[in-house]
């Protein structure tokens, strides 16, 4: 009877770990560490107020973005802490300072330091990790990387790839590395619903572009768009429009022909002439009846993708491009 007990509880404890999802603290450090990491400070700014508010802790941020200099380089670290600085010129009474920084003993200790890294690495790698090819970078993965950096203990090791995933998410031609790390915050303490949570959130929110749908090349039609966008033609009379965060179309008009939009990545915005603006996510289509002047594009803080399409083509169809949506006005959707 105590077997079955016992037998019990721990395929409940399982179930429980597996029904583990992100917090909203998690959330705003991955937010953070994914925009450091693409050097995009304009959106940063907001991101680390939002942070704060969701109870993630100034040291944290500064522990976090001390960290990543070792994923993005030290500019990019620097910066990200410049625009923290920046925001606690205006501190708001409800941000936490978090516990107080101290040194870790084993920046005194170069033995400890490598121990200490040898340990880190081997359980985020599931086995003893040598990289015998270049014995530089072996020794700094596990003396400074994992040994310094790691014996800071303002993260936990399953924060500090929480914070690595979202950092390589938003980084191109890093796959390697964050497949490891994806299995390596797992093997920090993390589910793996909560890692594949983490990338989907990040994507879905606009904080990365993670998508079947290719980017393609600039857009020819750049000249009737604010901000940058690119076009590729995915066949069967389809394109696929990607647009920057804040970049979107001028008002334009469809004459004898139907146009459809149907959201595959990001958030964004769809707006017809006197009417209120609709926020566009994954999977929103939305049919635009031909001579409605209308304009779309991206959220201010998300890159946005769409298919689009004509159907009811009629002889002597035409597209018109009119004024561009003005910061005034886009500046005021939320």
């Amino acid at each position: 009877m105590k077997r079955i007990v016992y037998l019990f509880v721990a395929l409940l404890m399982m179930a429980t770990a597996d029904a583990q999802t992100l917090t909203e603290r998690q959330k705003g450090l991955a937010a953070c560490a994914c925009l450091m990491a693409q050097g995009d400070m304009n959106r940063l700014e907001p991101t680390v107020r939002m942070a704060l508010n969701k109870g993630v802790t100034i040291n944290e941020l500064k522990e976090a973005f001390s960290q990543l200099y070792a994923y993005t380089g030290f500019p990019r670290s620097l910066n990200a802490l410049g625009v923290l600085s920046k925001v606690l010129e205006n501190r708001q009474a409800n941000w936490q300072e978090g516990k107080p920084w101290k040194r870790p003993a084993e920046w005194d200790n170069a033995k400890k330091a490598y121990e200490l890294g040898m340990k880190n690495q081997t359980q985020l790698s599931g086995k003893p990790f040598n990289y015998e090819f270049c014995p530089q970078d072996d020794y700094y993965l596990k003396s400074h990387l994992f040994g310094d950096i790691f014996a800071g203990d303002q993260l936990s090791a399953a924060d500090r790839e929480i914070v690595t995933v979202a950092a390589l998410s938003g980084l191109d031609g890093v796959a390697p590395q964050l497949a490891a790390h994806k299995q390596g915050a797992v093997n920090m303490g993390n589910s793996k619903q909560q890692v594949d949570e983490l990338c989907t959130w990040l994507c879905n929110e606009g904080y990365t572009l993670n998508t079947k749908w290719p980017k393609g090349e600039p857009n020819p039609y750049g000249k009737y768009f604010i901000g940058q966008s690119y076009l590729a033609d995915v066949g069967g009379g389809v394109m696929n429009v990607t647009f920057e965060p804040c970049c979107r179309n001028n008002w334009h008009i469809h004459h004898k022909q139907v146009q459809v939009l149907i959201c595959v990545a990001g958030r964004g915005w769809y707006q017809e002439w006197g009417k209120e603006p609709q926020e566009m996510t994954s999977g929103t289509v939305i049919a635009i009846p031909a001579e409605v002047k209308h304009w779309h594009g991206a959220q201010k803080n998300s890159w946005f993708q769409h298919l689009t399409y004509h159907k009811d083509v009629q002889d002597g169809a035409s597209n018109e491009w009119l004024e561009p949506v003005i910061d005034e006005i886009y500046s005021k959707l939320q």
